[in-house]
């Protein structure tokens, strides 16, 4: 599909990320006033809720933009989720006769805070990058052993916190944990030294279900996705995480890019997932491309510092598709609801330069690596601002979702101290 030309002139550039082929949707507020949903075209932001009150935009049910989150649409169903899409490509497409009427509904992104764009309702982090998994399992169980036995046979995942999902732009304070290194006899409490990111994506599910459904169900509900940042406490991890997995050291803060890019936006990048060892279970089993191929990358920049790209891979690079996790987590008949978050594991790539994470970057911090300041890094350090970039590359256009950016803030006092 070529670039679809808007009579916004600044969507209309092979490199904005956000052209009439994307019309990603957020949540903005401007001036200290409250928070309303808009979608982007170019380097502006159409308003929803004066495009509904002025009835250009109608969505059938009633009124659904009046709140401050995309919810109440999504679960107005995928006719709506169509119909939508098919409105404002009409009114915001080069030669629309509507233009008069939209055009002094538009905002300036620049005069815009960004705020979440969901509320989120439950969310679930898998590991379901196989060079992460592996890179990960041969530092701590060696080689012959990377991978555990049900790897390559289900989607692994466990159920974080969404009250500490954030969107971008919101800083990360340093946590404190319980910290044992492998010769100490006893714990202690302090701030995490090893304080890491985990570049990856997530779907965001936008029609409810109840007990299991297909691949090709999951597919569909799938309302659409964000960049993920799952920070994470490597120092807390391993003395909490057997035998039931992560807690503390994934709970300080999961951030989201600002737009939720739809499936339907990315469609024209879907891509097959790889070659399987074992043939999947009839309930995981691939059902056409559900992958995308969409580029991404992290920059790490010290305080004060310019930014760094550390790394550089692709989302086809996962063995599980969101899909398959979706269909996975409903196959013992767990209920998913509007607002899901499924967060895609991290992403990493077979070569050094393409590891979405720290960890992998340091090798469990043995092998520390140079910023452009001439700053080595193992892990994060105070001050250090974490970015996450994805685009998806088109014919003559560019498919974008907002940066993913958190900064690193450090340690409050003991809040134990007595």
């Amino acid at each position: 599909m070529p670039l679809m030309k808007s009579w916004v002139e600044t969507a209309n550039t092979v490199d904005c990320p956000f052209p009439l082929n994307n019309l990603p949707y957020g949540v903005f507020s401007t001036d200290g006033g409250a928070p309303r949903c808009g979608v982007a075209i170019g380097d502006q932001i159409l308003d929803m809720k004066v495009a509904e009150e002025a009835g250009l935009i109608s969505v059938a049910g009633g009124v659904v933009f009046g709140g401050a989150s995309w919810n109440t649409f999504m679960a107005r169903g995928k006719n709506a989720w169509v119909a939508l899409r098919a409105r404002l490509t009409a009114l915001l497409a080069e030669g629309s006769d509507a233009r008069a009427v939209a055009e002094p509904l538009l905002v300036s992104q620049r005069n815009a805070t960004l705020h979440m764009p969901l509320e989120v309702s439950e969310y679930t982090d898998f590991y379901a990058g196989r060079h992460h998994a592996t890179n990960i399992g041969t530092m701590f169980r060696g080689a012959e052993n990377a991978l555990p036995p049900n790897w390559l046979h289900i989607p692994i995942g466990y159920n974080g916190r969404a009250s500490s999902v954030v969107v971008s732009g919101t800083g990360v304070r340093r946590p404190w944990g319980q910290l044992k290194g492998p010769n100490d006899a006893l714990p202690r409490f302090g701030p995490s030294a090893r304080f890491d990111i985990e570049l990856e994506m997530g779907a965001i599910v936008g029609a409810a279900s109840n007990g299991p459904i297909s691949v090709e169900e999951a597919y569909s509900n799938i309302f659409g996705y964000v960049l993920l940042n799952d920070w994470s406490a490597r120092d807390i991890q391993p003395w909490e995480y057997q035998p039931l997995g992560p807690f503390q050291a994934k709970a300080t803060a999961t951030t989201i890019s600002p737009w939720i890019v739809t499936a339907a936006a990315l469609k024209p990048f879907r891509c097959d997932t790889p070659a399987r060892e074992f043939e999947l279970l009839n309930h995981l089993k691939d059902a056409g491309p559900m992958l995308y191929d969409i580029d991404l990358s992290v920059t790490m920049a010290p305080q004060g510092g310019e930014a760094t790209t550390i790394a550089e891979t692709n989302y086809n690079e996962m063995y599980y598709s969101a899909a398959q996790q979706l269909a996975h987590h409903t196959s013992s008949g767990c209920p998913m609801r509007v607002g899901d978050l499924l967060g895609s594991g991290t992403i990493s790539g077979p070569e050094k330069s393409q590891r979405g994470s720290l960890i992998e970057q340091s090798w469990g911090g043995k092998e520390p690596f140079t910023l452009q300041s001439g700053e080595t890094r193992t892990f994060i350090e105070d001050g250090d601002t974490l970015t996450l970039i994805g685009t998806a590359k088109g014919d003559g256009y560019s498919i974008g979702f907002g940066d993913c950016v958190g900064e690193m803030m450090p340690a409050l006092d003991d809040p134990y101290k007595r």
